[in-house]
């Protein structure tokens, strides 16, 4: 192997160690958005202009480079796109929105690595016990960092329903991602999850928000568009693409995994943007979920 050569692949592996880290850093934005968006849209509102921006923009990339669809397999990409995006996002932000505390919703969406460990078997993967012991480590973690955030005021059955029906959909979502159609390219593949996002949620919005032709129930203030264009650009079309670059290239359990760093993250962005409180309690409780996602994603 040349030089240069060698000097390429090193430089390949170098950015392909990245995705992770980028992938959390983009991810944990999603509830400094809610917070930014929610209050000047009801959430499933948010949600339909989320995924019809997202093809405004997908859709002319696809048209100018010419990009495959995925045929045989449509169906199985639209199915994972409504459980990861319709399923998923309106479960939390309709949870939150009718008052579940943010905290106590992390807590419970934090299962999913674990859920999907337990059905690791299902797609033929295993997972080992150094693997068990790094994800149990990182749900401490991350129950330490929400601990001080963890309220029962404004709490339930239906919001709790919904924070559950949310865990649900991202697991399903992302198994059913893995076993069915992992590989497909990420212009079409995720303009068709977000198309039949967009139909699914529309007609709920319209039904339980009043939604109508002139988006009177959307005050579009610059905190509203930026948190609009942040979510469409940043994590409903970069953090998604490298979220399914992972699962293409990854075991599911090591994929969600990742996933435990996102409230300890998003919990240095509250305090670095809003002042809200970090403690001891809290750093412990992000250096713990580091060493468990280490635990498991290490070969």
């Amino acid at each position: 192997m040349t030089h240069s050569a060698a000097g390429s692949s090193r430089q390949k592996q170098v950015l392909l160690s990245l995705v992770p880290l980028v992938f959390v850093l983009i991810w944990s934005t999603g509830f400094i958005v809610a917070k930014f968006g929610l209050p000047y849209a009801p959430p499933l509102t948010f949600l339909l202009l989320r995924f019809v921006g997202v093809l405004a923009v997908l859709l002319p990339l696809v048209w100018l480079f010419r990009a495959p669809w995925p045929h045989g397999r449509i169906r199985h990409v639209a199915v994972a796109g409504v459980l990861l995006q319709a399923g998923y996002l309106a479960g939390v932000w309709c949870a939150i929105k009718i008052g579940m505390p943010a905290g106590l919703s992390a807590l419970i969406v934090g299962l999913q690595p674990i859920l999907t460990a337990f059905a690791a078997p299902l797609l033929g993967e295993s997972v080992r016990k150094r693997q068990w012991l790094g994800l149990l480590l990182g749900l401490c973690g991350v129950g330490l960092v929400v601990a001080n955030k963890i309220s029962l005021i404004g709490l339930s059955g239906a919001s709790i329903a919904l924070c559950v029906f949310a865990l649900v959909c991202i697991t399903a979502g992302t198994l059913y991602q893995k076993r069915y159609c992992s590989h497909f390219d990420l212009r079409t593949g995720t303009a068709i999850q977000f198309l039949a996002s967009a139909l699914v949620v529309l007609p709920f919005a319209v039904a339980v928000e009043g939604l109508d032709w002139r988006l009177s129930q959307v005050s579009w203030t610059p905190q509203f568009v930026g948190a609009l264009l942040w979510s469409i650009l940043a994590l409903s079309i970069g953090a998604i693409f490298l979220l399914f670059a992972l699962i293409r290239r990854s075991a599911a359990t090591s994929v969600t995994s990742l996933l435990y760093l996102t409230p300890p993250t998003t919990a240095v962005m509250a305090w670095l943007m809003f002042g809200e409180a970090f403690s001891l309690v809290g750093a412990l409780g992000m250096l713990i979920g580091v060493i468990g996602v280490a635990f498991v994603v290490r070969k």
